[in-house]
């Protein structure tokens, strides 16, 4: 059943219903899903809405959800799922009942997608800056071997004076350092979590990421 069936009385067409669907590709935000999932959950549960045995039996199914789609190989293929959330929900919900409804109490799906959003640009982020590093300590490696070698720096396209190798590499070495930092400022600018900020508010209520355990999130 779609999410939104209460108000069509008839199906959509066929080529438009497939025209709409993000789980095709969105299906790579599950992991991010969970976490955030779970985070709410704990919110939930902190609130009052979700009694402990309910948060209880949500954490274990997101930790399922979480092993079988990456161990069971055709575990995404739902012709019926319209984006990862509602993927998620389908799964939760068949796994514990009626208590995985409750998890979608006070979150839209508006402030799910930024928070999944977010989630993702700050992991990549972080593997970025890893490669990064790790290119950067090539470059000082290669000048501190070439620190004794010259070589010709060129003025349109002709030879002009010579400089040191290790000059040249270590430019480069400053030019993606300055990129770094210019990752590391994305980074906190993303790090704001919409949870909690209601359907068309996510872009004005945000907060600090830092202080939810998003991949960490216990019944504590």
């Amino acid at each position: 059943m779609k999410m939104w069936s209460g108000r069509f009385r008839q199906p959509l067409d066929p080529h438009f219903e497939e025209w709409q669907r993000s789980f095709p590709f969105d299906q790579k935000l599950l992991h991010f899903e969970l976490a955030a999932s779970g985070a709410h959950a704990q919110a939930l549960k902190a609130a009052g809405i979700l009694t402990p045995a309910e948060f209880g039996l949500i954490v274990s199914a997101l930790d399922e959800i979480g092993r079988s789609s990456e161990q069971v190989a055709d575990y995404f293929n739902d012709p019926e799922a319209e984006d990862v959330h509602h993927f998620v929900e389908k799964k939760l919900v068949a796994l514990v009942g009626e208590a995985g409804k409750k998890l979608h109490s006070a979150r839209s799906r508006n402030e799910q997608i930024a928070t999944d959003l977010r989630l993702f640009v700050r992991e990549s982020i972080d593997g970025i800056r890893t490669l990064l590093a790790d290119f950067l300590k090539v470059l000082v490696d290669r000048a501190e071997e070439s620190r004794f070698l010259t070589m010709p720096a060129y003025t349109h396209l002709q030879r002009a004076e010579p400089v040191m190798t290790a000059h040249w590499l270590l430019a480069y070495f400053e030019m993606f350092r300055r990129d770094g930092e210019r990752l590391l400022d994305c980074r906190e600018r993303v790090n704001e979590c919409p949870l909690g900020s209601g359907i068309s508010q996510y872009n004005f209520f945000t907060h600090d990421c830092s202080s939810y355990d998003l991949y960490n999130f216990t019944g504590d």
